[in-house]
């Protein structure tokens, strides 16, 4: 039970406790929801803005209780801690991760010398997919129809991804550190 901080920068003056006690519900559902992909989110934001109308929350221990009041039971007994998606998808909208993930591809790409090899692992599913994407796009840059017989946008490829899909982790990382369950591995080698 601490503070509703989550910030990964300590100079943003906005913390997790200002999303959860200004967002309209709307916006609740639409994060937890979109970044998270959670069934119960309407009812968790239903839940939240209802719980704030009493007081500000404050802690993670205060949410925490009132994200387990929004699902059913039957569900908490049998999925994992019930906070962890919409804490997820507090954190992510506060950092802006995916935002910043997708301008810092480029970039990362960029400053490497010919050769160089940018690693990244990802936690969630929407940080690989992104990811994905973005070294597709790095490989396969050409905009110009399918039908097209030849290439004449002149966009050349950045880099060349080194694995085909994702790396998951090998049983043994996973026995090492559970936490590596849920990581995957994509390298990108720039040209």
């Amino acid at each position: 039970d601490a503070p509703l901080d989550m910030r990964m920068d300590q100079r943003n003056p906005k913390t997790a406790a200002d999303i959860v006690n200004t967002y309209s519900e709307s916006d609740l559902y639409r994060i937890i929801r979109d970044y998270e992909e959670d069934r119960f989110a309407k009812n968790i934001a239903k839940h939240i803005v209802r719980a704030r109308e009493e007081h500000p929350i404050a802690t993670t221990g205060e949410l925490t209780e009132i994200i387990k009041a929004a699902i059913p039971a039957k569900i908490r007994a049998t999925g994992g801690h019930p906070a962890k998606q919409t804490f997820q998808a507090i954190r992510i909208e506060l950092n802006r991760e995916l935002e910043v993930l997708s301008q810092s591809i480029d970039t990362m790409i960029d400053r490497l010398k010919p050769g160089g090899r940018l690693s990244i692992i990802t936690f969630h599913s929407l940080e690989d997919r992104l990811t994905k994407r973005c070294f597709q796009r790095l490989q396969n840059p050409c905009v110009c129809p399918p039908k097209a017989p030849v290439c004449t946008c002149g966009r050349k490829p950045k880099v060349r991804i080194l694995a085909r899909g994702a790396v998951p982790p090998t049983a043994e990382e996973i026995a090492r550190n559970p936490r590596a369950r849920s990581a995957k591995l994509r390298v990108a080698e720039k040209l």
